[in-house]
């Protein structure tokens, strides 16, 4: 979701942005239309009540949420609970505090109600259910039949594509979940969710993996990628002639997104986990999504790494991934929400340390597979490793790299990629990973620890969505890379020739630092430096020594 102050000025509109900013920070609710109603009104946000939270900006004054998290969401519309959100210890790492906390929490047994995420980034204050889009796109129709002039909110400069006719015509005259604000009488759009996407249970195919299928060839298969309609099938069902009663069932999803179609630099994918509840009729688009991103920069699609709801996190008009990519999900259906919630609140502790600056994304070694399944194996979840890519390469590609390009730098990170475990390294090794798992060892009985025992206990089922990229004036996406190998394969030999869209830096404020934090660790390349310097270090004294006895 971009934010507000990165689209093109102008002072009408800016003084539009700060009426609405400051009737966000003094709580003021304002009229809507009939058919269109506050986000925070009703319904839910992941497995918590919507009216369990306000809507707010970063500059809130009297928010619980920690101050390094709301500064990045100074201009932006977010949700925070009205109670004590999850909270964190200062002093430890992100991963040693989600262990700690998991383990007493796991051997007390406690069943107090979870506490609900730091913050929620919303984008927009208001939400258009059930409603149309004309043909010309220029209407929408509430769900009360209300018609309001239509408009969707402005590209922001760094995003190269966006939505055009070709969207029109994708979303024209069916049933839309839309999210954005009024402007006079007019509807400005901040997302756009198809409510199609709803799943029907009773239609889902019971289809487990047949004899040569994998996650990973599903994943590539053409049906249901970039261009097709979204589809699903379920891959285990403990009682599989069993009525399907899945509505208000909770849920613990993996997301893969695919590899951009126009971004060189995007063809590993993305990945997130998220947890809610389906809706009545199968609906999935009030999920939270835990995404993570590098804060250190200011990405060209204006995406700040966020718990966020479903729709705004695959919808939104500037940072949603749909928007530039297909993506697949694994969804475990839950008899109840204890292993959801207990991630849930595990990753608001890690989200507390991560805007804090206690760790920073590292692409090798802290991205967005790393950090989810480190997550989930601190809570007890003992996902498979799956090694390096190769540590004899890495000993090689640092001198070498560092030579070719005649940086230090690049040396560095293609050392560190080869010696990173895979599964934290490659959205596409994580999704498979913990998805094999949970296929051939949870649900068997083989679980271990008490947080992998209480999956296998309430998982009812495994569903396998796949969702197409929305039609725009980008190119589309396909299936994201599984290795180094695949990723240079792809993409033009001479570097020289990559596109690449530039993202500027974005410098966090040192008041913001806690000196108690802790140190963060070093990478590899930093101990291997160190080695290299060593054997350096004895070859010139034993050539010394060698000269000296001549």
């Amino acid at each position: 979701m971009q934010r507000f102050n990165q689209h093109p000025s102008s002072a009408g509109y800016t003084a539009l942005l700060f009426s609405i900013a400051v009737s966000l920070h003094a709580g003021v609710t304002w009229a809507a239309p009939a058919g269109i109603s506050s986000i925070v009104e009703d319904g839910q946000f992941g497995l918590y009540r919507a009216r369990d939270f306000r809507l707010t900006d970063g500059r809130c004054t009297d928010c619980t949420t920690v101050p390094q998290a709301l500064w990045y969401f100074q201009e932006d519309v977010i949700a925070v609970p009205k109670a004590s959100p999850t909270s964190f210890v200062r002093t430890l790492t992100a991963q040693e505090d989600v262990r700690q906390w998991a383990q007493a929490l796991l051997r007390s047994g406690a069943s107090d109600p979870p506490s609900p995420p730091p913050l929620l980034w919303v984008g927009a204050p208001l939400l258009a259910p059930s409603s149309q889009l004309s043909e010309d796109g220029k209407t929408l129709v509430t769900a009360d039949g209300k018609r309001l002039p239509f408009a969707v909110t402005e590209r922001i400069p760094s995003n190269l594509s966006y939505y055009d006719a070709s969207s029109v015509k994708h979303f024209a005259q069916r049933p839309l979940r839309v999210r954005g604000r009024m402007e006079g009488n007019r509807f400005v759009a901040r997302s756009l969710w198809p409510e199609d996407y709803a799943l029907d249970f009773a239609r889902l195919p019971y289809q487990p993996l047949a004899p040569g299928e994998s996650l990973q060839t599903l994943v590539r298969a053409d049906a249901g990628g970039a261009r097709q309609p979204l589809s699903a099938r379920i891959l285990w069902q403990r009682d599989p002639k069993g009525t399907r009663s899945w509505a208000g069932k909770p849920v613990l999803a993996m997301m893969l997104n695919g590899a951009q179609g126009d971004d060189d630099e995007a063809h590993g994918g993305h990945f997130a986990v998220a947890t809610g509840t389906f809706g009545a009729h199968g609906e999935w688009s009030n999920w939270l999504v835990n995404n993570f991103y590098n804060l250190d920069s200011a990405s060209e699609k204006g995406i700040i790494a966020a718990t966020l709801p479903m729709d705004g996190y695959m919808a939104d008009l500037n940072s949603g991934q749909s928007w530039y990519r297909p993506s697949a999900m694994l969804v475990a259906v839950l008899k109840q929400e204890r292993a959801a919630a207990l991630y849930q609140q595990g990753i608001g502790r890690v989200f507390n340390h991560f805007y804090r600056h206690d760790f920073e994304y590292q692409h090798a070694a802290a991205n967005c597979a790393g950090i989810n399944l480190e997550t989930l194996r601190s809570l007890g979840w003992n996902i498979p490793a799956q090694g390096p890519t190769s540590r004899a390469k890495a000993v090689v590609a640092l001198p070498y790299m560092t030579l070719k390009e005649w940086s230090l730098e690049s040396g560095r990170k293609a050392f560190d990629y080869l010696v990173a475990e895979r599964t934290n390294l490659y959205p596409f090794v994580a999704f498979e990973a913990a998805g094999q798992d949970l296929l051939q060892r949870i649900v068997l009985g083989q679980a271990q620890s008490p947080y992998e025992r209480m999956l296998a206990e309430d998982i009812e089922a495994i569903v396998l969505v796949r969702i197409p990229q929305f039609p725009s004036s980008r190119a589309f996406g396909q299936a994201p890379i599984a290795s180094l190998d695949e990723y240079m394969e792809r993409v033009p030999e001479n570097k020289a020739d990559w596109k690449i869209v530039p993202a500027g830096p974005r410098p966090f404020p040192a008041e913001l630092r806690d000196p108690q934090a802790p140190a963060q660790a070093a990478l590899p390349s930093a101990y291997a430096l160190y080695g290299y310097g060593g054997v350096f270090g004895l070859a010139t004294l034993g050539i010394w020594r060698r000269r000296k006895k001549r």
